[in-house]
């Protein structure tokens, strides 16, 4: 008898919704191998999100909030990639591989959309490229890093009003995660600064912006009268009505035209719809997806959204739940039992939950919260905060971990080592032996690369011809640009003939060119033009190869156009000229440029 295809249920998304709705099915399923589980997720961990001012602070250490998947789902299939499309119509989720580049096309039968919210500063000139975003992991270590790193220079600088620019830490955003920022924020500069020998407490400067007219408009106004008095009475410099604009690299621009001379301009501005979710043809509302009270999108049997990304009411509201961890777990665990009602075809459950309370950090031992309409503020709401959010911490080992490290924390001294994680550059040498594949036809598009040393042929599959050489390559020239530049697969495969050396440029970094310099520009677009023109050299039989003329034809520019590209090239020769001189005694050390 033919075997029956076990059912596929694909989740997207590593976050509280995507975990628990995996925890969810494991513990539904169990060890059922007619139901094949998968997770999609850019890492290979779940972050704590409530704790992550902790680490900011120092309080705890950096990888206690962050918990391995495989543990916390061990039978479910973890994919640790980025997704690049999702098609509804033929249930296919396009990942492609890190590796080579890979593509990767995953099918399911139930697909469940996790994938949240993204950060994003439209209408904000600036913001993105000098404000510091809080939103996962990755963000409290660069801003932990950058706030040790901007002390280190201040203990040094004599310019006075440079000084003062890098002792000035400014958070916009008055709700619950601009509130625990700044607080995390104050408390890691105040306690650093006793250990700098030229800085004094008063000369910090931390400074919250907010539109509003009092912080954490969520909770009562005498809850929130204590936040600003507690955070006030530590030196925190609260800005009320007043509203980010934009930024520069030295300075945040105010609306009105006040400018705050900084460097440390950190936004918690609301996020927006993954990109992902807002091209899905599926119903939305103020770009989270529309689902009925099951959790599943109406007009896409098997498709279910929880977590931020999705519109889902409050059946004792009516309004849509807001966007906390509370709500995305049982939602989470609500899609899961409706999926596993669907799959073994029992009744499903409508969604309904009611949030027990709030709770908001202010540091230095204080805190405020509401539970069940009880107010509480001070040190009993700060021990409070802190036991609840430890018992939904997952994972046991992460709980003791986070315990010693508070207990720690009250013992030990302030810990200051600042993590250089940032990445050099975006172009790195690499060597290849004769006959190695450098990239495949059909591969995602990355590099750009330029030969410095050796020869390479580009060769690409014709049907009923089989395997034709194009053209072949030395150095000083490129390739790569056509996938770049048109967004498509490999359109060829290049291997090398002799042993090659190659500088290779990635996708970001080529972008920001093409986009900016107009004669790197237009070389391109006309190179791009001459090689998709041009045939294949192996046409015929393998003596038209032997007198075939295996040189590049140059591109036909006008003389404005050829000027412009005589400078673009200007641009990428020295770049060859310092590859050819050999590798650096800093270059055998990072195996990069």
């Amino acid at each position: 008898m033919a075997r029956t295809r076990p059912t596929r249920i694909l989740i997207l998304g590593g976050g509280f919704g995507g975990v628990y709705t995996a925890m969810t099915l494991e513990k539904r399923f169990r060890s059922d191998a007619n139901v094949d589980i998968a997770l999609v997720s850019k890492e290979n961990y779940l972050v704590f999100q409530p704790l992550l001012p902790e680490v900011l602070s120092g309080s705890i250490g950096l990888c206690d909030v962050i918990t391995p998947l495989r543990r916390l789902c061990p039978r479910t299939t973890l994919y640790t990639r980025t997704i690049e499309s999702i098609d509804l119509d033929t249930k296919r989720v396009t990942a492609p591989g890190e590796f080579g580049s890979r593509q990767s096309c995953l099918e399911y039968d139930h697909l469940v959309l996790a994938l949240g919210n993204v950060t994003s500063f439209v209408g904000q000139p600036g913001l993105a490229e000098h404000a510091l975003p809080f939103k996962d992991f990755s963000d409290a270590l660069r801003l932990r890093n950058h706030v040790l790193h901007v002390l280190e220079e201040a203990d040094i600088e004599r310019d006075p009003a440079v000084r003062q620019a890098l002792l000035t830490f400014v958070v916009a955003g008055g709700g619950f995660s601009g509130v625990e920022v700044v607080a995390a924020l104050n408390d890691l500069v105040r306690q650093s600064v006793k250990h700098f020998r030229h800085i004094q407490p008063t000369d910090l400067r931390v400074i919250l912006l907010h539109s509003g007219e009092r912080l954490l408009p969520e909770l009562p106004a005498s809850l929130a009268q204590f936040a600003q008095r507690s955070l006030a009475k530590r030196g925190v410099a609260l800005r009320l009505q007043t509203r980010l604009q934009g930024a520069t690299a030295e300075a945040a621009l105010l609306v009105g035209g006040e400018r705050l001379p900084t460097r440390t301009l950190v936004s918690t501005v609301p996020t927006a719809p993954n990109p992902l979710v807002a091209v899905l043809p599926v119903p939305q509302e103020r770009g989270r997806i529309v689902v009925n009270e099951h959790l599943e999108v109406p007009g896409y049997p098997g498709v279910w959204a929880v977590g931020d990304g999705a519109w889902v009411r409050d059946t004792t509201t009516g309004e849509p739940c807001p966007p906390t961890a509370q709500h995305a777990i049982r939602q989470a665990r609500c899609a899961g039992e409706n999926i596993h009602a669907t799959v073994r075809g029992i009744a499903r459950h409508a969604f309904a939950f009611t949030a027990r309370g709030k709770l908001g950090s202010l540091g230095h031992r204080a805190a405020v919260a509401e539970i069940q309409g009880v107010q509480l503020s001070g040190c009993v709401a700060w021990w409070l905060w802190r036991a609840l959010y430890l018992l939904k911490l997952p994972g046991l080992d992460r709980k003791v971990r986070v315990v010693t490290g508070w207990l720690f924390d009250l013992i030990l001294p302030h810990d200051m080592v600042q993590l250089k994680t940032n990445r050099a550059c975006t172009m790195r040498r690499e060597h290849y032996e004769p006959h190695e594949v450098i990239c495949r036809e059909g591969d995602r598009g990355d590099w750009l690369y330029i030969i410095v040393k050796g020869e390479l042929e580009v060769v690409k599959r014709v049907s009923d011809q089989g395997e034709l050489l194009y053209r072949r390559l030395g150095a000083g020239e490129c390739f790569g640009e056509i996938a770049l530049m048109t967004n498509r697969p490999r359109t060829a495969t290049v291997r090398s003939r002799t042993a090659v050396d190659v500088m290779a440029l990635d996708r970001d970094a080529f972008g920001a060119l093409f986009a900016t310099f107009p004669p790197l520009r237009a070389f391109f677009e006309q190179l791009t033009t001459s090689r998709l023109a041009r045939p294949p050299l192996a046409w015929g039989t393998p003596a038209s190869l032997a007198t075939a003329d295996l040189t590049i034809p140059s591109c036909e520019l006008t003389d404005g156009d050829h000027a412009w590209a005589t400078e673009a090239y200007s641009q990428v020769a020295p770049l060859v000229a310092l590859a050819q001189m050999g590798p650096s005694p800093a270059w055998e050390e990072t195996n990069q440029i």
